[in-house]
């Protein structure tokens, strides 16, 4: 039996209230109270029932008014319409009804129809405001978990090449969560709402994505790290913070500062005694701090490359005493109160009794009313925020299409890109649309909606759209929504149009920025490789030198003028390499201040290795750069990349124990390095004689 919606009749003379019964009873299931005290009883047993509240004004005990206001301080008017039903057809009455929140005014005397049909668009609007309002929320849902799971897979691509379980990634959350909830109860210091904790649970496993660019030699060392290791070990810090500094246009988003905020002081101090910035106390953000100590308690409850794992109560105990850090004495008391807690939270992850941690779960349904619908649309607003940013970035034209208004909703990013407003009624019959999308294509697409079914509901073409006077072609996925199950009835669809020149465009930079380093701008070391092995495979290097260099004194530079400085020294040599190579080289950063060469030859090689090393040469603010250079040749010293590299940097060990300043040749038959003299000493010989070593 279908369903009938409820409505209250509330009047005070009985012969009112039962003529509107009469006209609407055949539809409706009627309710009715005499009078506003009533009425607010019955309102208050069943408003999530009630569909419709027809209102009358001037009423004993309370009136139409007062009986507005008490259902406003409920918040029961965010689900339940109000219509006014009055013989007072003042301004002032019709003006304040309206302000105070009634759907609408109807005025004595009054025929049928308009009840019934008032009574009819009064319920569908809100009923598919009300369907729109979840298909939203779901939607969002999906999108935050879909947000949240690319998180992770991002963190974990940086945990796998780190020699880490996922396992820690869930742990980073779990922990934060615990600590971050148990500490706003603590105190209000530091302003954490839900939304603000939820924030930061979802991006805390991005902490550690600078590491991404640590080399893996250094990265797994199993033993402990010499100084020169731990000084680039420690970039990983401000190299995540650049990461999320250079997202386009997004520097002022909430979750990039957050994010950006955890990357770079992770590893601050509360002493002072951190890095990078040595900030102290609450300089370091609190978001920060939190994911620091969770960072501590699973690094030292989990084996890692360097250690074995530590009982809980051990690492506590650790972390208590000073001995992994320094946190505030309010956290460290948080951390104390927490411990069972997470102690047993994080069991359940590592023995598949629980899934991914649960942070500030939405509902998918929102409730009937009451205050609980103001905290939804507060989340709602927040989500689609969220959304916003996320869907500015994508760069795509998001669209929403009820079939029941005829209304269409365009994201934010995507009306603006179209010069049309985000709300469109009537979308067949827009004029702005018309000179954007051709009549046929519009309908082509419309048909193909209409015509999905719920067993293959995907739709996808390419159309051409007018974007400022010029036709791009665009690839569209949209999905149809239906209601019910045995009878579906389609409502409406999502989905998307994609520019296919832009996408492309996207994905070159994407492949560009996966191969190059992001501070010099030359090839990584991962594409370097990649570049030299396939010279090699074609056979086409069948003279060719691996140049291995790095920059003398540079950890000098760094501890003298700062890490600013010494990204621009950086930058200065790359810049020299750049000019030194020719065209088909391979130049390439591997890592802190080392860099790679990869050329042919025709004769000999040492001519073209002496060209090189004298252009990477000069001055940069008072800093004389000089490198030091190892040089393995194919095919005598090797055929393959791993022969060559290793060769090529025993020579460069070779020129560095021996002064630096000079390039090396690997000498195959001595299994030792041949220094040969810097073009400097050269002139220098040349001119005055030998040169002893140690000039």
């Amino acid at each position: 039996m279908e369903r009938k919606y409820q409505i209250l009749i509330v009047d005070d003379a009985e012969i009112n209230r039962s003529m509107l019964a009469d006209i609407l009873t055949d539809q409706y299931q009627i309710l009715e109270a005499g009078d506003g005290r009533e009425a607010l009883s019955i309102l208050e047993a069943k408003h999530a029932e009630i569909s419709l509240v027809l209102l009358d004004i001037i009423m004993p005990e309370m009136n139409g008014f007062e009986v507005l206001s008490a259902m406003d301080e409920n918040g029961w008017m965010d689900n339940v319409p109000v219509i006014m039903i009055s013989a007072e057809t003042s301004s002032t009455y019709i003006d304040r009804a309206y302000d105070m929140g009634a759907a609408d005014y109807i005025s004595r005397p009054f025929d049928e129809k308009t009840i019934r049909r008032r009574a009819r668009n009064t319920i569908m609007l809100y009923a598919k405001q009300k369907m729109l309002e979840e298909m939203v929320t779901e939607q969002i849902v999906e999108k935050e978990r879909n947000n949240s799971l690319m998180v992770e897979i991002l963190s974990n691509i940086v945990e796998f090449r780190n020699g880490e379980s996922g396992l820690h990634v869930l742990h980073i959350r779990k922990i934060t969560e615990l600590l971050l909830r148990h500490l706003a109860k603590m105190t209000d210091r530091y302003y954490l709402t839900d939304a603000k904790i939820a924030l930061i649970v979802n991006v805390s496993p991005l902490h550690d994505i600078g590491k991404i660019s640590i080399p893996e030699e250094i990265l797994n060392k199993p033993g402990k790290l010499t100084p020169e290791e731990f000084e680039v070990m420690k970039t990983h810090s401000v190299i995540g913070a650049r990461i999320l500094e250079n997202a386009p246009g997004r520097q002022k988003e909430e979750l990039v500062q957050v994010a950006h905020d955890i990357c770079r002081w992770h590893h601050e101090r509360y002493d002072g005694g951190g890095y990078p910035d040595g900030l102290k106390g609450d300089d370091i953000p609190i978001a920060a701090q939190v994911v620091a100590l969770a960072d501590v308690y699973d690094a030292l409850t989990n084996e890692r490359i360097y250690k074995p794992a530590y009982p809980h109560d051990k690492a506590m105990e650790m972390i208590q005493n000073g001995e992994c850090g320094a946190f505030s004495p309010l956290l460290l008391q948080c951390l104390a109160e927490v411990g069972p807690q997470i102690l047993k939270e994080i069991g359940k992850s590592e023995s598949g009794q629980s899934g991914a941690p649960q942070t500030y779960v939405m509902p998918t349904q929102l409730p009937g009313g009451g205050k609980a619908s103001s905290r939804t649309l507060a989340l709602l607003e927040q989500e689609r925020t969220k959304f916003q940013f996320f869907a500015s970035m994508s760069r795509e034209i998001l669209f929403e299409y009820s079939m029941d208004t005829e209304l269409l909703t365009i994201s934010d990013w995507g009306s603006h890109h179209l010069g049309l407003s985000e709300l469109i009624a009537h979308p067949r019959y827009h004029k702005g649309l018309q000179t954007i999308f051709s009549a046929n294509d519009f309908d082509d697409l419309y048909s193909r909606i209409k015509n999905a079914s719920p067993e293959d509901p995907i739709v996808s073409a390419a159309y051409a759209l007018n974007i400022d006077g010029q036709w791009r072609w665009h690839k569209v996925f949209a999905r149809p929504l239906w209601t019910g199950t045995e009878n579906p009835v389609m409502t409406g669809a999502i989905g998307k149009f994609t520019d296919i020149h832009e996408e492309r465009m996207q994905l070159e930079t994407f492949r560009q920025r996966a191969t190059q380093d992001s501070l010099t701008g030359l090839s990584n070391h991962l594409s370097a490789r990649e570049l030299t092995e396939g010279v090699l495979a074609e056979g086409s290097a069948e003279k060719g030198a691996l140049l291995l260099l790095d920059i003398d004194l540079f950890k000098a530079a760094n501890d003298r003028h700062g890490h600013m400085f010494g990204d621009c020294v950086l930058k200065e040599v790359a810049r020299l390499i750049a000019k030194s190579v020719r065209k088909g080289d391979i130049a390439a950063r591997i890592g802190g201040d080392e860099f790679l060469i990869f050329t042919n030859y025709r004769s000999e090689a040492e001519p073209i290795v002496r060209r090189i090393y004298k252009a990477i040469s000069g001055v940069y603010e008072g800093f004389e750069i000089s490198v030091s250079m190892g040089v393995a040749v194919c095919p005598q010293d090797g055929k393959s990349y791993e022969q060559l590299f290793h060769r090529a940097d025993q020579a460069l060990y070779t020129a560095k124990k021996r002064g630096r300043r000079q390039y090396c040749f690997y000498d195959s038959t001595a299994e030792s390095a041949i220094s040969v003299l810097s073009p400097v000493e050269s002139d220098m010989e040349n001119q005055d004689g030998p040169v002893s070593p140690s000039t």
